[in-house]
């Protein structure tokens, strides 16, 4: 079977297709037959050797897989073989046939297509946790970053069904902004420019936000805390911009709170929340209520296109690989 795997920290040529041994599951794992793999940000970063968390080398890709279960490990007894699942997988993801722990699996519905089944393993989750955590009140104002984005565009869908009444998305580039409001983002600002901030404070008649969602981390994530009001939350889940936050102490003294959002972190200490939250999330998607734009659907041989979409800050949505 093919993989996808890099020897170097580097730019997307250091992803490179090899034949390996098809895998097989251990106790507590499943070996599911490719249908698409959802590539995310995080994934170029790690191929860089730069974020928080570089891989050792050699290293494979981590994603969101969708597709068969061809064999089952000891002790699963949630899937069967010939079920269709979305799981998120950690390492080996770009692959043909994949390896995926059995407690994070996603059975899917039938009639649900590869592109909505793909956000069901981690990004729509990942955008639930994040509202739970922000305990969003019924007519809060919501600062959304990276709005035309994979998880981005999910979550500006979602946050007006958890109350919010005002939701404003940043965005990278003007080419983005008509995305951003296709997806249900009332003001779009570009965060790349300055004084994006003062952008902010006069679509809020000065007065600022009540909740900011944040996935950019760095000194945007330190500049939104201008614009947040008193007691409002600013929940952190990502640092796409390459850069932790320092938050320093003082900026919190005006009664501003900043939490993190870890999908991990939920799924260890609240499993039950993950697993009827998905069931929700499911409900969204098959009713219509979420919808999944997916920006390219590339070859798997092709994953290192893939990678440069991301990076030339293009991407609108989602990206697939197919097997």
């Amino acid at each position: 079977m093919r993989t996808i795997r890099y020897h170097s920290y580097g730019n997307p040529d250091v992803l490179t297709v090899e034949e390996v041994p098809v895998p097989s599951p251990g106790p507590g794992q499943v070996l599911i037959r490719s249908e698409a793999i959802g590539v995310n940000f995080v994934e170029t970063q790690r191929r860089r050797g730069t974020g928080p968390f570089p891989p050792p080398l050699p290293a494979t890709p981590n994603g969101d897989v969708v597709g068969i279960v061809e064999e089952v490990g000891a002790g699963v007894t949630t899937v069967a073989v010939g079920d269709r699942v979305a799981a998120p997988v950690m390492g080996g993801a770009y692959a043909d046939l994949v390896l995926a722990d059995a407690t994070f699996l996603a059975p899917l519905p039938d009639g649900i297509d590869a592109a909505q089944a793909s956000i069901l393993a981690s990004p729509a989750q990942t955008a639930l946790c994040v509202l739970k955590t922000a305990r969003i009140q019924p007519g809060d104002t919501v600062l959304v970053h990276a709005a035309a984005g994979a998880i981005g565009h999910l979550m500006t869908q979602l946050v007006r069904h958890y109350g919010a009444g005002r939701v404003i998305g940043t965005v990278g580039s003007p080419a983005k902004a008509d995305f951003a409001r296709e997806h249900g983002t009332d003001v779009v600002v570009d965060y790349s420019t300055d004084g994006w901030t003062d952008e902010v404070l006069k679509a809020t008649d000065g007065e600022g936000v009540d909740v900011i969602l944040d996935s950019v981390g760095g000194d945007i994530l330190l500049a939104g805390l201008d614009v947040l009001k008193p007691f409002g939350r600013l929940v952190f889940y990502g640092a796409s911009g390459g850069t932790l936050p320092q938050v320093p102490a003082m900026r919190l003294i005006p009664m501003k709170h900043v939490v993190g959002c870890g999908l991990d972190q939920w799924w260890q200490h609240r499993p039950d929340d993950i697993r009827s939250g998905l069931q929700e999330l499911i409900g969204h998607v098959t009713e219509g209520r979420l919808k999944v734009h997916v920006h390219a659907e590339l070859p798997l041989a092709e994953a290192a296109d893939a990678h440069r979409i991301i990076e030339d800050r293009a991407q609108l949505g989602r990206i697939l690989l197919r097997p």
